[in-house]
């Protein structure tokens, strides 16, 4: 803390970025820092950078100040946050790159170390958790701490996912303590809901189709169906973490249409498969209970190639 402490007084510009597609934890860290460092270095100039925010999360303070990749400019430190390697960063990498130093706070397994400094614990819940290890606890503000609970949420499923332990309660019990409103935000963030994301996840679970005597679970929403239901990437958020709650099911996978021949793979496991091992091998990565990847192709080749190495394992168990 000391070190970093040392790193943030000799700056006089500093930028923030997390990996491409941004989540809760990866946007409730990077405004977590953004705002702190803004409320207790006045004399530091700090940018976010991240792509456009799902509109759920944009109750977080100076979210609209998030910046995109269009200037140029050079930072004397660069932190990156919750991302596991240089290239998930997408256009923000060319600012990390260029950076005099650069530090990087994660907790993905697959993190390959590719920072100056590299803060990478897998066995946390989430960056928000292991971010707030490094922030003063009395220097953190209400908006600070609601940046957060925000991540920290949103990673361990409202605190249902196995990555949740004592260490992630007594510190979303701390940040409690600084007076957020802690029910609105698992409520607004995570549980809520639009009627069309309401459709769209009747659509998916209704075509789902479940294999190796009920072990795996998947289901695929294309390109004709999310303009049918006028939906887009955001709006598919936690078909895969319903899909994972079916008695029986070992592994779910959810795959969406992105693009021409492009799909975007999520995965959910309860255990018995490590979906990280998968994901990587595709080009992805993860934890070994959540991961993802991006595949060229057609529907049935990418259901065919994810499937097989989740059977692969399920079979050697």
């Amino acid at each position: 803390m000391e070190q970093l402490k040392e790193m943030i007084a000799d700056a006089k510009v500093v930028g923030i970025s997390g990996h491409v597609r941004p989540d809760a934890d990866c946007i409730g860290s990077c405004l977590a820092l953004y705002n702190y460092l803004l409320d207790n270095y006045p004399d530091l100039q700090v940018d976010v950078r991240l792509e456009t925010p799902d509109p759920k999360f944009l109750f977080l303070k100076n979210s609209n100040e998030i910046k995109d990749a269009k200037e140029e400019k050079q930072y004397d430190l660069y932190f990156c946050l919750d991302c596991g390697s240089e290239d998930r960063l997408g256009d923000n990498a060319k600012y990390f790159l260029s950076a005099k130093k650069k530090i990087c706070f994660d907790h993905h397994i697959s993190n390959t170390g590719f920072a100056d400094y590299n803060i990478v614990e897998p066995e946390i819940s989430s960056t928000c958790e292991l971010l707030f290890a490094y922030l003063e606890d009395e220097k953190i503000s209400k908006e600070v701490a609601e940046a957060l609970y925000t991540g920290i949420i949103g990673d361990t499923g409202a605190f249902r996912h196995s990555c949740t332990s004592k260490a992630t309660l007594q510190v979303a019990g701390a940040l409690i303590d600084h007076g957020i409103d802690f029910s609105k935000i698992v409520n607004d963030t995570y549980f809520g809901k639009t009627y069309l994301q309401n459709q769209i996840l009747g659509r998916a679970l209704l075509e789902s189709v479940t294999l190796l005597d009920g072990k795996i679970i998947y289901t695929v929403v294309n390109k004709q169906e999310k303009e049918f239901y006028g939906v887009s990437g955001n709006d598919l958020d936690g078909i895969v973490d319903q899909l994972i709650m079916t008695k029986g099911v070992e592994c779910a996978i959810f795959i969406h249409e992105s693009g021409e021949l492009t799909y975007k793979v999520s995965m959910r496991s309860k255990g018995l498969v490590n979906v990280s091992q998968i994901a990587q091998s595709l080009g992805g990565g993860g934890h070994v209970r959540a991961a993802g990847c991006t595949l060229m192709g057609n529907e049935y080749d990418v259901i065919n190639n994810v499937v097989k190495k989740v059977a692969a394992q399920l079979k050697d168990k």
